[in-house]
């Protein structure tokens, strides 16, 4: 199909609406079939549960055109059952696996035409939501649910390449032991929104959270997991009952060890061991990787070695490696790319 005629080079990492996107309703204890549709306007009773208690979930994840000129998706089974795992914790009916990858599918080939080129830094990203839609004014769970995936193509997340970034440490607290840090709730979102406007006022990029509970270790952005590279090259990442499981993150931990061959380590980083790592980065879908030159203490500045001018050498091939496995340059030894033909 031909291609929509759009600037794909200068892209913002913004919404642009496209033909079609998937809905499926729940309502008297089941899922109807679902189907694509052309509106995107969502219409709903003033008191519905998810605008007056927040009951709602979503993911994230992108289809590419790779280097052979298919149309891929990256790992959507594990968005699928990290939906579940949301769905579950806020009293919400899961949306089936192979209902959600077809839907992901069917979302994609209806708007195919939006699907940048290879080539061009662009992709097709793809937001799956899930909220309470009937009314409720008591405090309780919504008992009929929406399903809709929605797709928008969106330019690289940074122009020019990836510059390393300056975070700080926030004073605010991103989750609570036993809280719903772990899962993808729009809540988890809306209480970082002031601490990331605080920080972008105070001339940082991003914020680092610490455990709300010892505030001595470190867990997550606003939206994206740590990843740290030790002097003698070993690939480190927080771990925590409260830290979302970012997919990226988990890929690029088995990218690690099994592609490049490094030593890799889960385990709980404290923030006093963070001025001996060599390099820092952030993990999300967004980006794949934000390198961080610099974090920013209370007057205090960690500066780590890989500097403020590109990224460090282990976090940059840990980044074309994932990417080349995503757009096709490097073999998939695991059967995460799903093509959609």
């Amino acid at each position: 199909m031909e291609k929509k005629n759009i600037d794909w080079s200068n892209l913002s990492f913004g919404y642009i609406k496209t033909d079609k996107r998937y809905v499926s309703n729940f309502k008297d204890g089941k899922w109807d079939e679902g189907a694509l549709i052309d509106d995107d306007m969502i219409t709903m009773s003033e008191c519905a549960c998810v605008l007056q208690y927040s009951q709602s979930v979503f993911e994230g994840l992108k289809a590419y055109t790779t280097e052979q000129g298919h149309t891929v998706v990256f790992r959507p089974d594990l968005n699928a059952d990290r939906m579940a795992t949301s769905a579950k914790r806020m009293e919400m009916p899961v949306f089936p696996e192979d209902k959600f990858i077809d839907a992901v599918e069917q979302v994609v080939r209806a708007n195919i035409a939006y699907v940048p080129p290879y080539g061009t830094g662009a992709t097709l990203y793809l937001r799956p939501f899930m909220f309470g839609s009937n009314p409720v004014i008591g405090v309780k769970p919504a008992n009929e649910f929406q399903f809709r995936i929605f797709a928008t193509p969106v330019g690289p997340y940074f122009k020019g390449g990836a510059k390393p970034i300056t975070i700080k440490v926030s004073d605010f607290d991103r989750a609570a032991p036993n809280g719903t840090g772990f899962i993808k709730a729009g809540l988890n979102y809306a209480m970082s929104l002031h601490a990331i406007v605080t920080a972008h006022k105070e001339g940082f990029d991003e914020n680092m959270y610490l455990d709300a509970a010892t505030r001595t270790k470190v867990e997550e952005t606003g939206g994206a997991n740590f990843l740290f590279v030790t002097k003698d090259n070993k690939v480190v990442t927080p771990k925590s009952n409260s830290i979302l499981p970012s997919i990226t993150r988990r890929s690029l931990m088995i990218v690690a060890k099994e592609y490049l061959g490094l030593e890799v380590e889960e385990r709980e980083v404290y923030f006093d061991e963070v001025k001996d790592f060599a390099e820092c980065g952030l993990c999300g879908t967004a980006a794949v990787i934000s390198p961080v030159g610099k974090i920013y203490d209370h007057g205090k500045e960690i500066c780590f070695p890989s500097g403020m001018d590109a990224m460090g050498p282990v976090t940059k091939q840990l980044y074309d490696t994932l990417t080349g496995i995503q757009m096709g340059r490097i073999e998939d030894r695991f059967g995460w790319v799903r093509v959609i033909e």
